[in-house]
């Protein structure tokens, strides 16, 4: 896996900053006009002397004079060992005695990290890709505990996401995210401290799973669907069977009322233009039903003549 890293191109001494530069050239062109001025009239010896001390110091400036960068700090060893921290800002170092190995950059940094092909405790293969953001918090641990901090964090950070997927099922690695960034967060601080690094927060970004099992979740889940369809189904028609029970307590020992509801439902369906309604025979006898269908037909032939 290739690991996406920010690091700098140059390494650090050879950042010059601009002020040393021109003094660097001040000095050389002050020893190129002076020994131009003293030409035959002091010795040669003389004037390589001069030249040679303007240029030494006009090095001096170039090599000496350093800048740091308001979010970062330069560390200084000095003959190998650490004599302490520079910047920001602008500071001085002994040429050919000081060197600054790293510069730490303060700045909130993030890290992008991935578990490929990462077995999961039901031995599911996933890919999962998350970012990571930290801090270094103390220069110079970062700088004398671990060699490379940046690559460090990356590979711990890795780590320790496969070994989290592979204590988890993959039911509980889909639906519980922040869970395994808090747990992400907490094993990666713990290993990074040391190193004068914090973790400030760690985002799951993507889970991907095979093919073959994201189509069979997927009929999974509508065959779920329809089985609660059914039940609130099955739970609806058993709410209007016991509606029509608890209905049916008031017309046991009150046929006439049981008459005028089965009339007026009658009524309502012969009314309608086109409607056709069945009704037993026997119906017709006990509520006098042919009667009223008769009432409603006549009423009918008669609207249009009045």
């Amino acid at each position: 896996m290739n690991l996406k890293l920010n690091t700098r191109l140059a390494t650090p001494d050879q950042r010059i900053p601009p002020i040393a530069g021109t003094l660097f050239a001040i000095f050389l062109v002050a020893a190129i006009f002076g020994a131009l001025l003293m030409d035959g009239k002091v010795a040669d010896g003389l004037i390589g002397a001069y030249v040679l001390v303007l240029l030494l110091i006009g090095s001096g400036f170039l090599f000496a004079l350093k800048v740091a960068n308001q979010w970062e700090k330069a560390v200084i060893l000095r003959l190998g060992k650490l004599t302490g921290l520079k910047g920001p800002g602008l500071f001085w170092i002994i040429p050919l005695i000081d060197s600054i190995p790293t510069w730490i950059d303060h700045r909130v940094m993030v890290t992008p990290f991935a578990a490929e092909k990462t077995l999961t405790k039901d031995t599911v293969p996933v890919d999962v890709d998350a970012v990571l953001f930290w801090v270094v918090w103390d220069a110079e641990k970062a700088a004398l505990e671990v060699k490379d901090y940046q690559s460090a964090i990356s590979w711990s950070a890795q780590t320790a996401l496969r070994d989290i997927i592979g204590r988890m099922m993959l039911a509980d690695i889909l639906i519980g995210r922040s869970a395994i960034d808090d747990e992400l967060q907490r094993i990666i601080d713990e290993r990074t401290t040391p190193w004068g690094i914090t973790v400030q927060s760690v985002e799951i970004r993507d889970i991907v799973i095979p093919q073959d099992l994201e189509d069979a979740m997927s009929r999974q889940a509508q065959a779920e669907r329809e089985r609660q369809a059914r039940v609130i189904l099955g739970e609806s028609e058993k709410q209007i069977a016991e509606s029509f029970a608890e209905a049916s307590q008031s017309y046991i020992n009150n046929p006439t009322a049981l008459h005028l509801r089965a009339m007026n439902m009658l009524f309502e369906g012969l009314k309608e233009k086109g409607a056709l309604v069945i009704v037993p025979s026997s119906a017709v006898d006990t509520m006098n039903l042919g009667g009223l269908s008769g009432m409603v037909s006549l009423a009918q032939q008669q609207r249009p003549t009045e």
